[in-house]
Formats: structure tokens, C-alpha cells, sequence
């Protein structure tokens, strides 16, 4: 079992918002969570406009696979950001949650991401600064 906490970032497609904030979290964050992503209803494969968009910030999320929301792993994280996956995420007693109220990148392009990936880097930021100390 980690010391670390899990951070959890759930949207439909897990091919925008949560691979965003899951690839800022990584960046900002390093080691010291555990970061993961998962959709209700995931997609083939992440967002182009996304990559392109976070690429641009240094952040390489081209690898990243959409997953499915799985019971085990919402249940095992610390806490659950959810970006709009509605009652398709599992509320667990006990859990910290938050819900992002963010525009949907899909079927935009990357001009219209770009503010949506910025939002979310702020966010993720607050984030972080509230996390429970791992030391």
C-alpha cells in the first residue's frame, strides 16, 4: 500500500479534461501522488487537439490510453475529481471529491483547448497545495 495519496480524475471520454489535469498532476506533482484516469464511456484514443495543447506546455500525454471508470480503482483513491461523467461516477462514503464544471474539449480545436488545458493547470495547482502531506 502506497504512503502516497491517489488522485483520480474522471470525465466521459478520459480523452480530454481527465487526461489533462492526470498529465498536469504528473508534471507538477512528480512521485509524490499517485495520479490516475478513467472515463464513464471512454473513447478510442485521447483528444488530438488535447496532445497538441499540452504539448505545447511540455507535457507529452500522446501515450495515454483511455480507460473505463473501474468500481475498485474510484474505490481505492483518495480523492475524485470528476469533470462532468454525471451518475455514471460511483459515490463512495468517506472519499474527498470535487467536481470541475469545465467546457468539454471535444470536437474543438486547439485554439478552443488552450484555455480549457490553462484552466485546468490552475485547478490542479490548488490542487496540490491542499493535498495531505506525505512526509
Amino acid at each position: 500500500m502506497s504512503d502516497k495519496p491517489s488522485v483520480l480524475f474522471v470525465c466521459v471520454h478520459n480523452a480530454g479534461r481527465s487526461q489533462m489535469a492526470a498529465g498536469w498532476l504528473r508534471h507538477l506533482a512528480g512521485d509524490a501522488v499517485e495520479v490516475r484516469s478513467a472515463g464513464s464511456a471512454p473513447a478510442e484514443s485521447v483528444n488530438p487537439a488535447v496532445v497538441q495543447a499540452m504539448r505545447e506546455v511540455g507535457i507529452d500525454i500522446a501515450d495515454q490510453t483511455p480507460r473505463i471508470l473501474e468500481y475498485a480503482t474510484a474505490e481505492s483513491s483518495d480523492i475524485i475529481v470528476t469533470m462532468g461523467c454525471g451518475d455514471a461516477c460511483p459515490v463512495f462514503p468517506g472519499k474527498r471529491y470535487e467536481d470541475w464544471k469545465l467546457d468539454d474539449p471535444a470536437g474543438r480545436g486547439v485554439d478552443a483547448v488552450r484555455p480549457i488545458r490553462d484552466e485546468i493547470r490552475d485547478r490542479v495547482q490548488r490542487l496540490i497545495a491542499d493535498l495531505p502531506s506525505t512526509a
